[in-house]
């Protein structure tokens, strides 16, 4: 099974001292932030895409790149990449060289986005945000997939006799992940191609968690990919870790209370009781995510949010030590003793990892 973490890359001001790091700061930190986790172990680091303050990864595959020259085995990944306001031949052609450069760590996630301006910033009406992800994602695949692409829609100008360049690493195209909270045409668009659904469950109760993966896999075994339980499946999540559970209560509940999509709603412990939200000791992080697997079943990634709300880029780095040593390997031996036989550990690799090794320079 795959741990990583994930970053949005908000710019908030640390209420401990109502100062906000710059972007330029911002940016080095979710660096330093990637480097970290392959320093502890962890397999995977995600970033968000955002075209808008307070965030500042505008350009995940600028990023990535710099990341992949500077580790050897951690794979990189999008936790958004936008399918419906990114132009689909510039996404083929973007993660393809990213594919290159990291010598097949990368595979991506699509999302529609959830802020609304961006939309018509470029070019596109929100209106039509399933339309244009079911539509845009069908020429992506099909752009890394056919060496010459003719191809018409509803959204686009149309291809005749397109290439897109560079061709995936050995043909073989990044790994993809439909990532959702509620929309199940996005499960349904998962199980269709026989992708990865990724449910990011941080602000959603666990019932809901439920539905949506187990349509995802229902519908993976109805159009033929294998049994409901061989789909491939990844959840989100957010903690916050201290050695003593009240002293992360405690530390977190400022950071909680003014986070840019937590704050000024329902008390810490409110929404800790009804969603993922994990804030304590190392070990209760350990039961609580053991629990994952009750609502979606055997699964082959988890990620974590641990740099939102103002956090200081210190306590974070502190936070992937506890991770790294004291969560993530228990958790390994745990799911690993209760996966059935024929499920899968994680998403596909790219065969290139597979002939490097893990710890290949």
């Amino acid at each position: 099974m795959e741990f990583g973490i994930f970053t949005v890359g908000d710019v908030t001001p640390d209420p401990a001292t109502g100062r906000a790091p710059t972007e330029h700061e911002r940016i080095r930190s979710m660096v330093t932030l990637a480097l970290k986790a392959e320093e502890v172990g962890l397999d995977v680091f995600a970033t968000g895409e955002h075209h808008n303050p307070p965030f500042v990864p505008s350009s995940p595959t600028t990023l990535l790149g710099y990341v992949a020259a500077r580790t050897r085995r951690l794979v990189l990944s999008t936790s958004t990449t936008l399918i419906t306001t990114n132009d689909p031949v510039k996404i083929a052609e973007d993660y393809s060289m990213l594919q290159h450069l990291a010598d097949g760590r990368v595979d991506l996630m699509l999302g529609r986005g959830n802020t609304p301006p961006v939309y018509p910033w470029f070019g596109q009406d929100i209106s039509q945000g399933i339309p244009l992800t079911v539509e845009n994602y069908g020429l992506l695949h099909k752009l890394w997939r056919d060496e010459v692409v003719d191809w018409k829609g509803h959204f686009r100008t149309p291809l005749e006799g397109f290439t897109a360049t560079p061709r995936p690493l050995d043909g073989v195209p990044p790994f993809v992940w439909h990532g959702s909270i509620r929309s199940r045409e996005i499960a349904e668009q998962a199980a269709y191609y026989g992708d990865g659904f990724f449910h990011n469950n941080i602000f959603w109760p666990p019932e809901h968690t439920r539905q949506m993966v187990t349509l995802y896999r229902e519908r993976y075994a109805h159009y033929g990919h294998g049994a409901p339980e061989q789909a491939i499946v990844g959840l989100g999540g957010q903690v916050f870790m201290r050695r003593r559970s009240q002293d992360a209560v405690r530390e977190f509940r400022p950071y909680f209370d003014n986070a840019p999509v937590y704050g000024h709603g329902p008390t810490l412990e409110e929404y800790t009781a009804r969603t993922p939200l994990t804030v304590g000791s190392p070990r209760q992080v350990v039961e609580r995510t053991l629990d994952f697997r009750e609502v979606a079943g055997d699964y082959q990634r988890q990620l974590f949010l641990m740099d939102h709300a103002g956090l200081p880029l210190k306590t974070v780095l502190e936070q992937l030590d506890m991770l790294g040593e004291e969560v993530v390997p228990v958790l390994r031996a745990e799911f690993a003793a209760l996966r059935p036989a024929g499920v899968p550990e994680t998403a596909p690799p790219h065969p290139a990892t597979l002939r490097r090794g893990p710890d290949a320079a």
